[in-house]
């Protein structure tokens, strides 16, 4: 079986490390494909940083810090330090020096004229990550917040700087108007048996995603099911900002709303499938009946046990509304 999920970030890096010990319990057999996110990276000190695509990558090699969630383990600071003393780095964003390492080969790679792809593809390759890494898309797109007030204001800034407080009116990816579907995570979603959408923030990680040109098309086509797992448990974001994030476009904080946010896939919408917590069991009929089967588990990836269940529950509704 070839299982594809789509998002990005330290909720997604936790459901594909929890589908992979699913996969391994099972057998070790099937093959996982991550569509990651592209839209979050961003240039600093001539550097390309690509966090949605570092938390997986080091969460999945085990070398991510898991008190921070972020980052490299037994990470130092020194050159980060310095380049914010030559003032090409803010002071808010901070680099470890391991993690400049997995930049500064990114960059050289870009920079060489290698597509975004063949840069996953070497990156991956350091560890056993037991899945694929493509992005969205090959070509370059970075998020900005749209304010009242209409200054300018890139994603990074408004999310570590600020914390999300600055009052957003929307998103904008700059570029993705000329952008397409990376060539790998087109095939993984045309040969995909299930279609998994991550625990991930459903604006600014998984709404990137389907904004590529080409990408709602291909996800249309594909014979797979399309189950999403919920981010909102209860009412309140699992973690970060969502909730910031959601207010912005108008849509509720609820596992409910952020399913008809994503919509039914018999309506031309995104879903087959929903999964919700077990605390927000009630959103299960009205959802049913806008079209999309959901049902109400546990979702808290506490460890290896529950983050491995919740992936088997996943694809067991992948499995029900296959049928």
């Amino acid at each position: 079986m070839r299982y594809t999920v789509i998002g990005g970030g330290v909720g997604c890096a936790r459901f594909v490390k929890g589908l992979r010990e699913h996969v391994r319990r099972t057998g070790g057999r099937d093959r996982i494909d991550v569509v990651v996110n592209t839209a979050d990276d961003w240039w600093v000190s001539g550097l390309r940083i690509a966090p949605d695509h570092d938390s997986l990558l080091y969460a999945l090699a085990g070398v991510n810090d898991t008190e921070r969630g972020w980052g490299r383990s037994n990470e130092t600071e020194r050159v980060s330090a310095e380049l914010a003393a030559w003032g090409t780095a803010p002071d808010w964003f901070t680099l470890g020096d391991l993690d400049l390492g997995t930049h500064i080969a990114r960059t050289a790679w870009l920079r060489e004229g290698l597509p975004l792809s063949e840069v996953y593809r070497r990156l991956g390759t350091r560890w056993d990550l037991g899945a694929t890494l493509h992005p969205a898309t090959d070509d370059e797109i970075d998020t900005h917040v749209l304010r009242a007030d209409g200054a300018p204001l890139h994603f990074q800034e408004w999310w570590v700087r600020h914390r999300a407080q600055i009052p957003a009116t929307g998103f904008v990816q700059r570029g993705i108007e000329h952008a397409t579907v990376s060539a790998g995570a087109h095939e993984a979603i045309a040969d995909a048996d299930a279609i998994l959408i991550a625990p991930s923030n459903p604006v600014v990680s998984v709404g990137p995603v389907l904004s590529v040109p080409g990408m709602r098309e291909a996800l249309a086509a594909s014979g797979a099911p399309i189950v999403g797992v919920s981010g909102i448990i209860a009412g309140a974001v699992v973690r970060g900002m969502a909730d910031a994030c959601l207010a912005a476009i108008g849509v509720e904080t609820s596992a409910e709303a952020v399913a008809r946010h994503y919509g039914a896939r018999a309506d031309g919408g995104l879903l087959d499938g929903w999964l919700v917590d077990e605390s927000d069991a009630a959103a299960v009929a009205p959802l049913g009946a806008a079209g999309i089967t959901t049902r109400a588990v546990p979702l808290w990836m506490r460890d290896e046990d529950s983050s491995a269940r919740l992936a088997a529950d996943a694809l067991a509704l992948a499995d029900a509304v296959r049928r």
